[in-house]
């Protein structure tokens, strides 16, 4: 069967993230099947690179579907839009890829965006695509703090005890701390990226670090919570509404040789 790569932007705020779950609980996956499945009938499965939390958004997620037609891809785009209409889910681009092409394992890295925003005023517009802190930061010190988690290590600290990777050994090849001024407060952005991530450790690194820049925490306690390994050495877990997957990167990209 013809095999389709989707690269598809969603707000996470409706979903019980993205993997399909028993009991009809709304999720990305389901949305894009049930779209899917109005194309061609049957069940069928769509791969994502990432399986995304509860609320947490995307602007580059990529999916693969076998489907049992050969559809234009122009086409294809055009009428899962239209099925997905209802929900906060655009399919950016469709790509007809090679039967060896796998969203998840061929992937060679997942990039990732937090977004933190420090002001008093609510947020109007932007509630659920941000976190929210009243008071702001030290960026110099998250900056200072982040330092110590680039690099290959082992992240048991910044793994959620459900993890269900098979070592805690990853090599986080980016990680960056901005500042950008907004009416009345600064938004924080948390640029990363790795290979592959640990389930919560991007939002565990962003809990930490929001520590460090809160004052509670010297840098250096970042250094010793990675080389303690231990789960009760991490920060909070920050919430999830502020994290995008940004991108997923390929060797060759499908998306760029057409």
């Amino acid at each position: 069967m013809p095999r389709y790569a989707l690269l598809i932007e969603y707000d996470g705020t409706p979903f019980n993230g993205w993997q399909r779950q028993y009991g009809g609980q709304p999720t990305v996956q389901a949305s894009v099947e049930a779209a899917l499945a109005k194309l061609d009938p049957g069940p069928h499965t769509v791969t994502a690179a990432g399986r995304t939390d509860t609320g947490v958004h995307a602007t580059g997620q990529v999916a693969t579907v076998d489907l049992p037609r050969d559809w234009d891809a122009f086409r294809l785009q055009g009428a899962l839009n239209y099925h997905l209409r209802l929900v906060p889910i655009a399919i950016l681009r469709v790509i007809r890829v090679a039967d060896d092409f796998h969203a998840r394992f061929s992937a060679i890295e997942r990039r990732y965006l937090f977004r933190l925003v420090a002001r008093r005023a609510p947020m109007a517009l932007e509630k659920n695509r941000v976190w929210q802190v009243h008071d702001p930061l030290d960026l110099a010190a998250m900056q200072a703090g982040a330092a110590h988690l680039v690099g290959k290590h082992d992240f048991t600290t910044f793994r959620s005890s459900l993890c269900q990777a098979k070592s805690p050994v990853k090599t986080l090849d980016e990680l960056t701390v901005t500042a950008h001024a907004i009416p009345t407060g600064t938004e924080y952005r948390f640029t990363l990226r790795a290979r592959s991530f640990l389930h919560n450790q991007v939002r565990s690194i962003v809990g930490t670090l929001h520590r460090v820049g809160t004052g509670a925490w010297p840098p250096d306690r970042v250094a010793q919570a990675l080389a303690a390994r231990d789960r009760a050495a991490c920060g909070p877990v920050c919430p999830p509404q502020g994290l995008y997957l940004t991108g997923v990167g390929y060797d060759p990209d499908p998306f760029t040789l057409v």
